[in-house]
């Protein structure tokens, strides 16, 4: 129980990474606001961790909103008395991978949810740090930010190398207020979200990733650590590096128009 009457908000709560990660933090002992933009899965992921005897909410939140953003943290504030762990979970991927053929659509969907929505619910989160003497911020980026290109395209990857810079900034400007800022960036993992790929990666690909609960172990070493330890940033890849050359064929092509 070493988050016990912690206060903790997982974006993306729903599936994934961040489903596991929202069960793991219950599990030490948190109060858990388990976010997303679907309702349903948030009330499985619920169910899940009152089951277990943990406590958790529900509320759900369009990350690509900065309103709906922050509201989301101002709610957690009103209601359960602050926020100690802030979990930026939440992503979305461009379908066009190539930046010649990227729609301003989907660059701006891509970068409302990774990066502006990050801004949005961060910001009212360490105004409730600061008063309650500190916190952890944990953000999931990607190994995008740092090895860019058509597997996580222009819009993916010029994002998540911006939320890494964030954290960056919140880390050099709040660590003395007791603020610990981490970006975690993982390859891939299997994850509801490469369903939504350009080209999804069958079974055979998807047995060589990494899984959901490898990326929530690092972010529960991260919170859990003693209050004096900051990690600053973690780089997560598989061990056995698939053959991508048929997803690099793909993605370059990907909404070009038709001649």
């Amino acid at each position: 129980m070493r988050l016990k009457d912690r206060i903790a908000i997982v974006t993306g709560g729903g599936t994934g990474i961040g489903r596991v990660t929202a069960r793991m933090l219950a599990r030490e002992g948190a109060v858990v606001v388990v976010a997303g933009r679907r309702q349903a899965p948030l009330d499985e992921a619920v169910a899940e961790i009152t089951g277990e005897g943990g406590r958790a909410v529900a509320r759900t939140a369009d990350l690509a909103d900065p309103d709906q953003a922050a509201g989301l943290a101002r709610w957690t504030i009103e209601t359960r008395g602050g926020i100690d762990v802030l979990i930026n979970n939440a992503g979305h991927s461009s379908r066009v991978r190539n930046i010649r053929w990227l729609p301003r659509a989907e660059w701006d969907a891509v970068l409302g949810v990774n990066l502006t929505g990050v801004y949005a619910i961060t910001q009212v989160a360490i105004e409730s740090m600061l008063a309650r003497g500190g916190g952890t911020i944990v953000t999931v980026s990607s190994v995008a930010a740092l090895r860019p290109g058509l597997i996580s395209g222009a819009a993916y990857g010029a994002a998540k190398a911006g939320v890494r810079n964030l954290m960056g900034h919140v880390h050099a400007v709040y660590r003395n207020q007791g603020i610990r800022a981490t970006t975690i960036m993982p390859a891939e993992v299997d994850t509801p979200i490469l369903d939504k790929r350009p080209l999804p990666p069958d079974a055979a690909a998807r047995a060589t990733m990494m899984r959901p609960e490898d990326v929530a172990e690092a972010i529960m070493l991260c919170v859990t650590l003693p209050q004096r330890t900051v990690i600053e940033e973690i780089v997560m890849s598989p061990t056995v590096l698939r053959d991508q050359a048929a997803d690099l064929a793909f993605n370059r092509d990907l909404g070009a128009p038709r001649r």
